[in-house]
């Protein structure tokens, strides 16, 4: 099994030369993905976007992913033309990650829209196929959709390697369409989808997947952990939306179980204190302990 592990740092406008700092020795100790949030409408939070083109400067391997992108106040065209854009300065390191929108009053009062969850779940269909001819240079790109309309614009540039599209996807709905028409889910975390319920969901993903005819173990399924990883163990329960706080080899046991129990084959760490030590801690002692357990398992 191909596990990747990555980390996710928030764009915080106070923290921006501390996120560079991280992202670089990430990039170094050779983790593979680094998530940046994006919450346009937060005056604390930089652009996710301009800061994962300055990490992607900083760096030489990381491969970067908007955690997640805010789709209503982006727009699919743009997105397209970003992504690839990136994608060829970095010589394919840029991934996107997309969510359908969530915070609806915070994303009109910025000029977004405001909608129903299927009007989301409609509009996030509409663009990604945007998305994808946008990728085709050659092509004159004509979607018509109830949300996301282009007509007729000329595609490209083309990314510099097949970048994938992963939805942060919550309920039954939304992960049937990511097991339909994505490359991957990025799992909310607890917060947005407890604990418990990421099975299920998973079987909605590989279910909807047989139906359209796809081989659902191409799906990336991303786990984003929330928590400290502290000096001695202490007891952790998967339940809700309580963050991991305990020690690094109780953690590498929860990543093998979700691996083998819940089918996740990448982890995304949010640490609640994203400082030097806790990135080390999650590089040197977690993820050499989780792929010794499953080596051995």
């Amino acid at each position: 099994m191909n596990l990747e592990f990555g980390v996710q740092l928030a764009p915080s406008v106070t923290q921006l030369g501390t996120v560079v700092d991280l992202a670089r020795i990430a990039d170094r100790e050779g983790l593979d993905l680094l998530g940046v949030q994006d919450h346009p409408y937060a005056a604390e939070l930089a652009d996710t976007f301009a800061v994962l083109t300055t990490v992607l400067a900083r760096t030489e391997r990381l491969r970067v992913f908007p955690d997640v992108a805010s789709l209503p106040l982006r727009g699919p065209a743009m997105i397209g033309k970003q992504a690839a854009t990136l994608d060829l300065l970095s010589g394919g390191r840029f991934e996107l990650a997309l969510g359908a929108g969530a915070y609806w009053p915070a994303i009109q009062a910025m000029g977004g829209p405001t909608r129903t969850n299927p009007e989301a779940l409609q509009a996030l269909e509409e663009a990604t196929e945007i998305i994808r001819a946008m990728w085709r240079p050659g092509e004159r790109v004509k979607v018509e959709g109830e949300h996301y309309t282009v007509k007729g614009v000329h595609a490209g540039p083309a990314p510099a390697h097949p970048i994938e599209i992963w939805f942060g996807s919550v309920g039954p709905r939304a992960n049937a369409l990511t097991g339909r028409i994505a490359d991957g889910w990025a799992a909310p975390i607890p917060h947005y989808l407890p604990y418990e319920k990421w099975r299920a969901q998973q079987d909605v993903i590989s279910s909807a997947a047989i139906d359209a005819g796809r081989d659902p173990s191409t799906i990336r399924r991303m786990a984003q952990l929330v928590g400290d990883i502290t000096d001695t163990p202490a007891p952790v329960t998967l339940e809700g939306e309580t963050p991991i706080r305990t020690d690094a080899a109780a953690w590498a046991q929860i990543l093998a179980t979700l691996t083998t129990e819940t089918g996740f084959d990448t982890f995304v760490y949010w640490p609640e204190n994203p400082t030097e030590l806790q990135l080390r801690r999650w590089i040197n002692d977690v993820v050499p302990a989780a792929r010794a357990l499953l080596a051995e398992g």
